[in-house]
């Protein structure tokens, strides 16, 4: 069995930041308590990038916009 390789994670050396309403904060905790996610930030992270990459599959450029395809 090959040994596991180790993965070198990119530096990250950019923040983002962004205020939430006591409504948010707190739905966000409560569905970490819930799930049990003790990284945060690795969780805000993965959660924003997957939700832009799906997107980024699904507006892929067209010949002809959305009016005159559905005509």
């Amino acid at each position: 069995m090959k040994p596991k390789q180790k993965l070198t994670a990119a530096i990250r050396t950019k923040q983002a930041n962004f205020s939430l309403s006591d409504e948010e904060y707190n739905l966000i905790s409560l569905y970490m308590k819930k799930y049990k996610i003790s990284n945060k930030s690795r969780w805000l992270r993965e959660t924003v990038l997957a939700h832009v990459l799906k997107n980024l599959e699904l507006d892929y450029p067209t010949l002809f916009g959305e009016n005159e395809m559905r005509r």
